[in-house]
Order: structure tokens, then C-alpha cells, then sequence
């Protein structure tokens, strides 16, 4: 990337100890060479893993509030993407959707890209339970790409996503209550299926072009680290917009967040080390290749 960096709205949660949300997603970005507008949902202690935390879930209102600051710096015309995480309550949707909305008036070629954070295996819905429904409402429709994990993919359609096939037939389902005319991405993240190797992990990605499978030995990180989901969404989003191929991007965010979660196994830590790893989001040390699926 050369030139005047571009632009990512990042609308997720944060937290001061640690890493998820716009946490794990800034300084990915940053490294890739992007400038990050962040804008926070809830400002937390840390995850809510832990059992307890401080802080607050922001109103609606502050969310559209700094969005407003923000077109009144007139700059939303070089916005390149906008980028949703955690959104916390029904108002929050209602206003990255608006966010949305405005910054493709400013630029209709930005991109949306939804990180449906809803829940996961063995934990269910960790959100307020009116929130998958509007998420699949208001948010998916505006989306060019959707980044869901295996729990929420099944969620959002229905579906039960246990083989190949399956993910694929369910990616697809997705692709069609995505925004008509954008690229309509569906990265699906975390995928366990009968008939992959044993201690492997896969990521799916899912195109008008084809569908692309990237997988990775599965490390015994126990408990899975918190912001993991964040993280690839970033990376993924960075490197779609710096090579506008859906395979290269699997390829070279699943590498890199392999290098991060090789990086803190050997840590033995609880926390993501993402700024121990950042040579991994420019050049990952290991490359993991995209294979052609569908």
C-alpha cells in the first residue's frame, strides 16, 4: 500500500486489559497500513471471560453522535470500509446500519463488513436475545461480507452446518440475503466438520467466484482465546481490500492468525499476543493455502 492510507470505521466493543473487540481489530489493521476510525459500544475492564468486569455499555446515542463529529470533518468520502463487531443492545444496530448507510452516500464503493457477534459452540447466545434477530434483519442485508463462526452461521440460517456440504449450502443461504451488488463474502470462521483431519481447523470463504477452504493445525489453547473471531475479521477485511481476492485473504489472515495463536500458546497466556506477533499480520511465517473447494 503506497500513497495516502486508507480508511476503516471500526464500530465494536473495547477494553483496556487485553484484547478483543476494536482491541484486537485496530492494531491488525494499522499494521496492514490502514488508518482506523474507531468507535466503541462499551468500554470494558476486560472480556467478560473473566467472570467480572468494570465499565459501561455507551447508549446508542454516543454511538451516532460521533458519527455525526465525524461527517463533520467532511472526510467520510474517503471512508474505504466500515467494520461492526459487538453492537450490544437494539439501538446499536440501528446505528452502524445508519453509519453504514452514510459513509456509502459519502463513497458508494466502501464495503460493509459484519462480524455477526452473537455467540459460540458451548457457550450459545451470549448477547441480549433480541439481538440475532435483528442483526439478521437489519445488519445482513446491508453487508458485503459476513464473518460468522460455526455456531452463528447456524444461527442466522437455520441451518446445521456439520459437513462440507453443509457450510457450504449454508454460506451460500447467507450470500443470498446479503447487499445485491457487492461481492457477497461469507467468511466462515472456526469450522469443525466430520471428514477433516484430526486436530486441524478450518475457515471457509464463500464468493460469486467459488468457495476457498484454508485450514490450520489446531492448537491446545484451553480455554479458546477471547478476540480470536475479532482478529480474523480484521485481518480478513485488510488484506480483501488490499488484494481484492477472497482467496488471498483467506490465505494470508488465517496464516497470520496462526502465527498470533502459535505466539500465545507458547506464551501461555490468557490474553491474545497481538502486539508480540504484529510481523505475522504483514508476513506470516508460515503460509497456509487457500484450496479451492466449490
Amino acid at each position: 500500500m503506497t500513497g495516502t492510507p486508507q480508511n476503516i470505521l471500526s464500530i465494536q466493543s473495547w477494553v483496556s486489559f487485553g484484547h478483543v473487540g476494536n482491541a484486537a481489530a485496530v492494531f491488525p489493521l494499522q499494521r496492514l497500513g490502514f488508518e482506523v476510525w474507531a468507535i466503541h459500544t462499551v468500554q470494558f475492564s476486560n472480556h467478560t471471560g473473566y467472570g467480572a468486569w468494570t465499565g459501561a455499555v455507551f447508549p446508542p446515542e454516543a454511538v451516532a453522535d460521533l458519527i455525526d463529529g465525524i461527517e463533520a470533518r467532511g472526510v467520510l468520502p474517503g471512508c474505504g470500509a466500515v467494520l461492526s463487531g459487538y453492537m450490544g443492545s437494539e439501538g446499536t444496530v440501528a446505528a452502524v446500519v445508519d453509519a453504514v448507510r452514510r459513509v456509502r452516500t459519502a463513497n458508494p464503493e466502501a464495503l460493509y463488513a459484519c462480524d455477526p457477534v452473537m455467540g459460540d459452540v458451548g457457550r450459545g447466545v451470549f448477547v441480549r436475545p433480541e439481538l440475532p434477530d435483528l442483526i439478521a434483519a437489519q445488519a445482513i442485508p446491508e453487508a458485503d461480507i459476513v464473518t460468522p463462526n460455526q455456531f452463528e452461521l447456524e444461527l442466522l440460517t437455520g441451518r446445521t452446518v456439520d459437513t462440507l456440504e453443509h457450510a457450504l449450502d449454508a454460506a451460500c443461504a447467507l450470500r443470498e440475503r446479503m447487499r445485491a451488488g457487492g461481492p457477497r463474502v461469507v467468511l466462515l470462521t472456526s469450522l469443525v466438520r466430520s471428514g477433516a483431519p484430526e486436530n486441524s481447523i478450518e475457515t471457509l470463504a464463500v464468493t460469486d467466484d467459488g468457495a476457498w477452504l484454508c485450514r490450520t493445525p489446531l492448537l491446545p489453547l484451553d480455554p479458546p482465546r477471547n478476540g480470536t473471531g475479532d482478529a480474523i475479521a480484521a485481518l480478513f477485511l485488510g488484506h480483501y481490500l488490499k488484494t481484492g481476492q477472497a482467496a488471498q485473504a483467506l490465505s494470508l489472515s488465517m496464516s497470520a492468525l496462526f502465527g498470533l495463536l502459535s505466539r500465545t500458546h507458547a506464551a501461555g497466556t490468557r490474553e491474545i499476543q497481538l502486539v508480540a506477533a504484529q510481523d505475522e499480520f504483514v508476513k506470516p511465517a508460515r503460509l497456509f493455502e487457500a484450496q479451492q473447494v466449490g
